[in-house]
């Protein structure tokens, strides 16, 4: 700097016409160098030092955070309260003594891995508040409010309307280093509105429908079967979690996305079907079908310490012998959820206690983080990231 104000400005001799011109030339083109640096630099900062490149979001609708944090509750272990076909094998099962065995026996996945090497948040009683900010407490707003950020008040019913609101994976889905990498799996029909399948433009299946795949492989193919030939359902609208677990896994196999949704659904519906026996058999083994995709993608190269799972819900439920089975904005309590994050950039605090209040909203600005993205500064009436789980 101090050179060219010498040979231009600041010399007692007149400069050359050369010597000005190249003078005039060499300003610009440092100011382009150092411009184009500051542009890299800024680029780099969001997602400077991260190791995700991959995130699996998994639901498991309707779980309460009882079940979570406690265990199998003794009141509802009957079937008075529960409907429980057989109460001596669900509480061999599922009983034990303090909460923390319960938990453990009845999500060993989760009190294990997440508990050692990730987060997990909910516990109202130790303190850890995490809850949904719409005031619906049911499906359609509560999925809205994790895949985009905040809640929709136009959205107050489970109705098949495609969402106006673009999600944090249709937004990825834009960027070049997503496009063609980005799917969604779930067992509900209504999935696909939620999504806007019609204008997201990436592959998402929901309910009792084909794979969304062009060309499937065999064991693909064997699923569709299975889905078009099964006749006893639980309802025309929700697929079985075993067939739906199955087509995300094969997906994931053969275009190994770099974002993935997969939402497993019979917590819920055995929660409204009054069945706790069954609740409690459908959670443990989401649990352990959370186990299966960990070591899945610990096992290939795209994926191993490269990628993170969040687990969550899409609201809760009531408590007591008849309001657990509820929710909707009538059941206090519901609006309590939980979330939990496992993953190479989220520090290994286990359980969360007496820590800030987390919400839904923040889900889908945390997803964003972790791969190295502003969703916040895009969509800034979206919650913001939970700074605990995204390393600095």
């Amino acid at each position: 700097m101090n050179g060219r104000k010498t040979t231009c400005s600041t010399s007692k001799q007149k400069p050359t016409l050369m010597a000005c011109s190249r003078s005039r030339t060499l300003i610009p083109k440092a100011t382009a160098l150092l411009l184009l640096l500051l542009t890299f630099f800024v680029s780099m900062a969001s997602g400077q030092g991260l190791k995700t490149k991959n995130v699996i979001l998994i639901t498991t609708d309707g779980l309460r955070w009882q079940e979570v944090f406690t265990g199998a509750e003794q009141q509802l272990l009957s079937k008075e309260h529960g409907g429980v076909a057989n109460v001596k094998a669900t509480e061999a099962k599922y009983w034990r003594e303090t909460p923390e065995e319960r938990r453990q026996v009845l999500l060993p996945f989760l009190w294990s891995k997440f508990a050692s090497d990730g987060q997990i948040y909910g516990n109202m009683n130790a303190g850890s508040s995490s809850q949904i900010v719409n005031n619906m407490k049911f499906s359609y707003p509560g999925y809205n409010e994790i895949l985009t950020g905040y809640a929709d008040p136009k959205i107050d019913s489970n109705d098949k309307k495609p969402n106006e609101n673009f999600t944090v994976f249709e937004w990825l889905h834009r960027k070049p280093a997503f496009n063609g990498k980005v799917a969604a799996y779930s067992g509900w029909d209504v999935t696909p509105f939620i999504f806007n399948r019609e204008r997201c433009n990436f592959p998402v299946m929901g309910g009792w429908e084909r794979l969304p795949e062009p060309h499937p492989n065999p064991q693909q193919r064997l699923l569709n079967d299975l889905i078009s030939d099964t006749v006893y359902r639980v309802n025309d609208a929700e697929l079985a979690d075993s067939l739906l677990f199955q087509a995300a896994r094969e997906h994931l196999l053969q275009h190994q996305p770099r974002l993935l949704f997969i939402g497993f659904l019979e917590t819920d519906h055995w929660g409204h079907a009054g069945r706790y026996d069954l609740v409690l058999e459908s959670a443990h083994t989401v649990d352990d079908y959370i186990r299966r995709l960990w070591e899945l993608v610990q096992s290939m190269d795209q994926y191993r310490d490269q990628t993170t799972i969040i687990l969550t819900t899409d609201h809760g439920r009531g408590s007591g012998p008849e309001n657990w089975k509820n929710h909707g904005a009538k059941i206090e309590g519901a609006e309590n959820m939980w979330m939990a994050f496992l993953g190479p950039d989220t520090p290994a605090l286990g359980e969360r206690k007496y820590c800030g209040r987390v919400t839904q909203s923040q889900i889908a600005a945390t997803l964003a983080a972790l791969l190295g993205e502003d969703y916040l500064a895009a969509f800034p009436h979206a919650g913001p990231p939970i700074a605990e789980v995204v390393a600095d």
